[in-house]
């Protein structure tokens, strides 16, 4: 995947500036696909002269005008292209397993503090998503449609990836908590 197609799906969902798109970016889309502030304002550019996204200037008082991105026939048809592609499945490619792995021919209990802090790193990841979870699509302002809406693909496709977070965390927990158990069998040399 390129950024161009994580930033095309986020302006589907809402319209909004370079900034804005950065904050989503850090706040749910970052989770499964980062960017830096600069390099979403160059592929943004980027898009701007592929015809990609529209732009239009948003005045705002007190401080310069803002630019609203939004997603133009091209782009629908860039995204549309790319989500009819096949991709290949994604290999793991995990530097903490090799560290393990490494661990049997040193100390292997002077990996536990690391171990340690990847598992509070997954803890507060797991926390972060069932919160927005909680908020988004569990709570009573998401049951507000009531139980007879029609189906909402956004709405529901968000959920289903939100859900293979979780479900990725509490899998990352549990392998932690199984690389804790087995370290600490062990004792200095």
């Amino acid at each position: 995947m390129a950024l161009e197609h994580a930033i095309l799906v986020s302006l589907l969902e809402k319209p909004g500036s370079g900034y804005e798109l950065a904050r989503r970016f850090e706040r749910s889309i970052g989770y499964f696909w980062t960017a830096t502030h600069q390099q979403i304002y160059r592929v943004l550019k980027r898009m701007e002269n592929d015809g990609w996204v529209d732009v239009r200037d948003i005045p705002q008082q007190g401080r310069p005008d803002k630019k609203e991105y939004s997603v133009a026939d091209l782009g629908r048809a860039a995204l549309s292209s790319w989500l009819h592609d096949p991709i290949e499945p994604e290999s793991v490619r995990h530097d903490l397993a090799v560290k393990i792995r490494g661990a049997a021919f040193e100390d292997p209990t002077a990996l536990i503090r690391e171990v340690e802090r990847h598992r509070q790193a997954h803890r507060d990841r797991l926390a972060h998503y069932l919160a927005g979870e909680a908020r988004d699509f569990t709570g009573p302002e998401a049951n507000a449609a009531g139980p007879q809406a029609p189906p909402d693909a956004e709405r529901e496709l968000q959920h289903v990836v939100l859900r293979g977070g979780i479900a990725y965390e509490r899998m990352m927990i549990g392998w932690l908590d199984d690389v804790l158990a087995t370290l600490a069998r062990f004792g200095p040399g």
